[in-house]
C-alpha cells in the first residue's frame, strides 16, 4: 500500500534539550521511583522529561503511533497529590500499541484498526495504572506483532537508535527504542516468537518473557494466544523485577492466565546465584553466530560460569510438531474477508495460509505443545541444571530497507527469531540483558532462560550479570540533529 504520512496526537515540534531534564530522562525506573519517594523529583517532571525526549527523538525512531501528552500530565498532577501506591507510583510507561486502552487508540499498527479505540482496558493496562503507572503512549510495531523487525508497520518503520539505517528488532521494536532513547523509563511488549528479546537485545536494553499464564494476556490484540506473552521493556533488571511485580497475577477472564503465588521478586532478584548449575545451549543456538559478535557473547558465558557453581552443555528437547497453524486467522477470519487488502503483503500473505489450516494437524499441534510444557521441568532435572544461557540473536540487523524488501518478498524468513521462538513454544521465562558491541556499535544481549514460575532465579543471575558488568549504561549516540536516511523502498499493495 502507499505509505502513509506518520501521526502521532499532540506531538510538538523538536526542542533542545535542557541538561537537567535530559539527566532526569536518562534515570532507570528504580532510581526515578526512589527520588519519587524522597520528594526530590515529581510525576510532572518525569512526565515533561519524557515527553522532550519524545519530542527531539521520535521522528527519528518512528518508536510511537499516539502520544498521550495531554493525559499523562492531568495524570502526573494528580498522582502528585495522592498517597503513594507502591513503586511504580507516578512512573511514566508505555504501552506497545496492540495493548488495549479504553478511549485511546489501539492500532496495532494495522490499517485495519486505523481507528480502532476500545471501550476497555486491558488487564495489564488496569494493573500498570492501579499501581499509579502513568501511560504515556503507545509504541509502533510490526503489524499484528507479526514479524521481527518493525519495519512493516501503517505508520511507517521504527529504526534502531544505535544505526538509524537498521532495524530495531521485533515485533515490539517501537517499545526497544522507547526505552533506549529515554522517551518512557520502561515499556510493555508482548512475545510470540521473541518480539520482546530481540528488540530489548538490538536496543540495548534489558527484555523478559515471562511463563506463559503469569502475566494476562487479556485485551491484547493476539498474534497466537498459546504463544503470546506479554512482559517488561527496561533499562535494567531490576526495572523488570519492579514492572513483573504489577503486572503478574491470575486473571480468571484470561482463559490461558494460572493461578500462581507471586514472589517478590525484587527480592528473588537478590538472592545468590553461586549454587546454580548452568546449561549452555550451543546446538544449534551458537551456529552461524556473526565473528564479531562470538567474543562478547563467549565472554559473557564464561563470566556466568564464574557466577554460578558448575557449567555444561545441554540440548532442548525437540519441539518439531508443536505448530498452531490457524490460530492467528481465528482471530482475523471476519476482518480478512471484509478488508483482507488493508493488511500489509508480509500478514496478508500469512493469514491466507493460516485459512487453509486443518483442524486435526492443529490439535496434534497443541497435543505436542502442551506435552513439552508438561514436561520441561522433568527436562532441567534430567539434565542436571537450573539454568540457561545462549545468545539472543546469531545476527546483527539488517538495514530497514533490505528489511522490508525481504517481508514482502516471495518467500520472507524470520531469522530474527531463530534463537528466541523455541522458548515461546516451552512457555518458560527467558531475560536478555546487554553483553557488548559488534563492531559496527549494534548492541549484543546474552539470553538466560530458567524452569517454568522461576522467573527469580532468571532475574537473580541477570542481575549479578549486569552488576558485574558496565553495558547497560551505555546510550546511542544518536544526536537532535543526527539525519534520518531516507527509505528506498515503498510498500506496494
Amino acid at each position: 500500500m502507499n505509505r502513509r504520512s506518520f501521526l502521532v496526537s499532540s506531538l510538538a515540534a523538536a526542542v533542545p534539550l535542557r541538561a537537567d531534564t535530559n539527566d532526569i530522562a536518562r534515570l532507570s525506573l528504580a532510581e526515578a521511583a526512589a527520588k519519587l519517594r524522597a520528594k526530590s523529583l515529581t510525576p510532572i517532571q518525569l512526565v515533561e522529561a519524557c515527553l522532550s525526549q519524545i519530542d527531539t527523538y521520535n521522528s527519528k525512531v518512528n518508536a510511537f503511533i499516539t502520544v498521550t501528552r495531554a493525559q499523562a500530565l492531568a495524570d502526573a498532577k494528580r498522582l502528585a497529590g495522592e498517597t503513594a501506591r507502591g513503586p511504580l507510583h507516578g512512573i511514566p510507561v508505555a504501552l506497545k500499541d496492540n495493548v488495549d486502552t479504553a478511549g485511546v487508540r489501539t492500532t496495532a499498527a494495522s490499517a485495519v484498526f486505523d481507528n480502532r479505540i476500545p471501550d476497555e482496558d486491558a488487564e495489564v493496562t488496569r494493573r500498570l495504572k492501579a499501581a499509579g503507572a502513568i501511560v504515556i503512549g503507545k509504541t509502533n510495531l510490526h503489524e499484528f506483532a507479526n514479524g521481527g523487525t518493525s519495519v512493516v508497520s501503517y505508520f511507517g518503520p521504527v529504526r534502531n537508535p544505535w544505526a538509524l539505517d537498521r532495524h530495531p528488532g521485533g515485533s515490539s521494536g517501537g517499545s526497544g527504542a522507547a526505552v533506549a532513547m529515554d522517551m518512557a523509563y520502561g515499556a510493555l511488549g508482548t512475545d510470540t516468537g521473541g518480539s520482546i528479546r530481540t528488540p530489548a537485545s538490538l536496543c540495548g536494553i534489558v527484555g523478559l518473557k515471562p511463563t506463559h499464564g503469569l502475566v494476562s494476556i487479556r485485551g491484547i490484540v493476539p498474534l497466537v494466544w498459546t504463544l503470546d506473552h506479554c512482559g517488561p521493556m527496561t533499562r535494567t533488571v531490576e526495572d523488570s523485577a519492579m514492572l513483573l511485580q504489577a503486572l503478574a497475577g491470575y486473571d480468571k477472564g484470561d482463559l490461558h492466565s494460572i493461578e500462581r503465588p507471586i514472589p517478590n521478586y525484587v527480592a528473588e532478584m537478590k538472592k545468590p546465584v553461586s549454587e546454580l548449575r548452568l546449561g549452555v545451549l550451543r546446538v544449534p543456538f551458537f551456529d552461524h553466530v556473526e565473528p564479531d559478535a562470538a567474543k562478547p557473547i563467549e565472554d559473557a558465558v564464561a563470566l556466568l560460569a564464574k557466577m554460578t557453581k558448575s557449567q555444561k552443555d545441554a540440548v532442548l528437547p525437540d519441539t518439531r510438531g508443536a505448530s498452531l497453524g490457524g490460530e492467528m486467522y481465528a482471530y482475523h477470519e471476519d476482518l480478512y474477508k471484509t478488508s483482507s487488502g488493508r493488511y500489509q503483503i508480509q500478514v496478508r500473505r500469512g493469514l491466507a495460509r493460516g485459512g487453509e489450516a486443518k483442524a486435526f494437524e492443529y490439535v496434534k499441534g497443541w497435543r505436542r505443545l502442551m506435552t513439552l510444557r508438561r514436561t520441561i521441568g522433568d527436562w532441567f532435572d534430567q539434565q542436571g541444571v537450573d539454568l540457561l544461557v545462549l545468545p539472543t540473536m546469531r545476527r546483527a540487523p539488517r538495514a530497514v530497507d533490505e528489511a522490508i524488501k525481504l517481508a514482502e518478498s516471495e518467500k520472507p524468513r524470520n531469522p530474527e527469531l531463530a534463537n528466541t521462538s523455541e522458548f515461546n513454544v516451552l512457555g518458560i521465562p527467558a531475560i536478555t540483558v546487554p553483553c557488548g558491541f559488534n563492531a559496527k556499535g549494534i548492541p549484543i544481549g546474552i539470553m538466560i532462560v530458567g524452569r517454568p514460575w522461576d522467573e527469580g532465579r532468571v532475574l537473580a543471575l541477570a542481575h549479578q550479570f549486569e552488576r558485574a558488568t558496565e553495558w547497560h549504561k551505555a546510550k546511542p549516540p544518536l544526536k537532535p540533529d543526527t539525519p534520518v536516511p531516507a527509505l528506498k523502498v515503498d510498500s506496494a499493495d
